[in-house]
């Protein structure tokens, strides 16, 4: 499971990016500003951190965004396992290099006003209360 910053123009450039890339669907989305990732991140250990970008939702953990997201591109055909090197990449700099991205990302990528909208064919793969409409909280 994917949760990311809905109305966020590089988050959802992101999961567009991994949808087109994912063909089998091993991936679910969900917009953390919905009701229902709001109780997904209440039931699993997120170590109590409200997240406001990516986070990889998997075995009812938080993980990394850089370092799980690094993980699960080696499961994908060339050239995307290659960013599995990330991983070797020390924690502390790949935490430091997200939050200053996090931090910028709508005034160097923008938002929007409301979440992204899934196309009735991708409907599917969205936990539900995740489209049309939710609103930003900031």
């Amino acid at each position: 499971m994917i949760l990311f910053d809905g109305v966020c123009n590089l988050c959802n450039a992101f999961v567009r990016f991994v949808i087109a890339r994912d063909p089998a669907g091993r991936f679910q989305f969900g917009a953390l500003q919905s009701p229902a990732a709001r109780r997904l991140l209440d039931a699993i250990d997120s170590g109590g951190l409200w997240p406001d970008g990516i986070v990889l939702v998997e075995d009812g953990r938080a993980l990394d965004p850089v370092g799980g997201g690094a993980a699960d591109c080696a499961a994908a055909a060339l050239p995307w396992p290659l960013a599995h090197a990330f991983v070797a990449v020390p924690r502390p700099l790949r935490d430091w290099i997200y939050s200053v991205v996090a931090r910028r990302r709508y005034r160097w990528f923008g938002r929007q006003a409301v979440c992204m909208v899934p196309t009735p064919a991708l409907a599917a793969r969205f936990i539900e209360g995740t489209s049309a409409g939710t609103q930003s909280p900031r």
